[in-house]
């Protein structure tokens, strides 16, 4: 049923993440611009997105798709990979952009500080989403698994409800350093030790999992010297509770030989335990041996 007054919402950077979101908040009577490259955008304006999912089934949504923000939006969803996030911002000239509430849902822990110089007057909202979802092709969205939960900060209220309304599942919680650095708890073991051993996650639990227990313990130091309050035991018992076929979106794009999020997952754990004095002597010598493999 379309909502009575719907948001106006515009997704940038349409792949995994921001498709699947896409998908659900458009099938949810919200008005959805996509903003992409143009031969994408212009595909998308087309044959709209389909979405293939464990948790929601096969569904198709019709959304806008444009180069750039044209016109305000009420909320601005920014769902790139961090290696793509300076070129993408180009699509969004601030002036445009005005007070919009901007919820970026991308790895790591930096990227707020440089949205909120970028849109000084737009309220930047921070957020994580934890789910394995892919682009296999234009305006195909592939989601694997159950796993479909957003943490939002306070201060994006009507897009929380819209995503609960749309079927995920989300938490609106009042430590920003916590709902970052839980996140990163969890994924920055995964995505560096998948990553380097080329393996599934199931591999990895089973050959390498004292240090994929390691990574986690020395990532929650690094958290709590942040400010949060992570809990390295149940970080670890949901790591070994995911399908053994998990994979990585870094280990995906180190395969395709694509640029990967390595200095926004693992560099940003070392540079906060730099300035902190944490030391993480396992997590830093799988970084620095990613560092000399991948792009």
């Amino acid at each position: 049923m379309a909502a009575a007054h719907p948001l106006q919402i515009a997704v940038l950077g349409p792949g995994g993440v921001g498709g699947l979101l896409a998908v659900l908040l458009a099938r949810q009577g919200q008005a959805v611009t996509c903003l992409a490259r143009e031969e994408t955008a212009a595909h998308l304006d087309r044959a709209g997105l389909r979405l293939s999912s464990d948790r929601f089934g096969e569904l198709t949504a019709q959304v806008r798709g444009a180069t750039a923000l044209d016109e305000p939006v009420d909320v601005l969803l920014v769902t790139t990979k961090a290696t793509q996030l300076d070129d993408a911002l180009a699509r969004v000239p601030a002036d445009v952009l005005g007070d919009a509430v901007v919820v970026p849902l991308l790895n790591g822990v930096e990227h707020l500080a440089l949205l909120r110089e970028r849109y000084p007057a737009a309220r930047v909202v921070a957020g994580t989403i934890r789910v394995f979802a892919s682009r296999p092709g234009p305006g195909v969205i592939r989601h694997e698994g159950r796993l479909a939960a957003v943490q939002l900060a306070p201060g994006a209220e009507e897009l929380a409800a819209a995503l609960e309304a749309a079927g995920v599942d989300v938490t609106v919680r009042p430590d920003e350093a916590g709902l970052l650095w839980d996140k990163l708890c969890f994924l920055g073991p995964m995505a560096l030790l998948t990553t380097r051993a080329q393996q599934p996650l199931g591999a990895v639990r089973d050959r390498h999992g004292e240090e994929l227990t390691a990574v986690i313990t020395e990532v929650a130091a690094v958290a709590r010297a942040e400010g949060a309050t992570p809990d390295p035991a149940a970080t670890r018992d949901f790591a070994w509770s995911l399908p053994a076929e998990m994979r990585s979106s870094m280990q995906r794009d180190a395969a395709d030989d694509n640029p990967t999020e390595l200095e926004a997952i693992g560099g940003a754990v070392l540079r906060a335990a730099d300035r902190h004095g944490v030391e993480v002597p396992v997590t830093r010598r799988i970084v620095e041996e990613l560092r000399t493999r991948l792009r």
